[in-house]
């Protein structure tokens, strides 16, 4: 496997492990339907709200912000995916869209963003 892809999985491990630390509860991690995935599926410590985490992992922000590689090229991908996901899952629950950001180095680093974006009007 390719460096770039083990830092990509380790950074969505400690994103979810941070998620249960924080009273989510992770449905799924890498779920896939046709070319597109969702990183991480989780509900609220509430219990009220489905959070679609979108997981980027650098070893260091020299060049830019991980969530910078969030574009809507991106959001949109993660929005089909996830209606896909409510469809197949029959979701009865409102969604968020968040982004975990984890920087690897002496000190790792996570940040969650909730609420990251809304999800783009799209056309099948």
């Amino acid at each position: 496997m390719a460096q770039h892809n083990e830092l990509g999985r380790w950074g969505e491990q400690q994103a979810a492990a941070f998620l249960e630390n924080k009273g989510y509860q992770v449905l799924h991690r890498d779920w896939k339907v046709g070319h597109r995935d969702l990183d991480i599926v989780a509900i609220t410590p509430d219990g009220g709200t489905l959070a679609v985490v979108e997981v980027k992992t650098r070893r260091n922000t020299l060049f830019a912000e991980p969530s910078a590689a969030v574009d809507w090229r991106k959001i949109r991908s993660l929005t089909l995916a996830a209606q896909a996901y409510v469809e197949r899952q029959r979701v009865m629950l409102p969604i968020r869209f968040d982004i975990i950001t984890v920087v690897t180095g002496d000190n790792t680093q996570i940040e969650h963003i909730e609420d990251a974006f809304l999800p783009l009007p799209v056309n099948r």
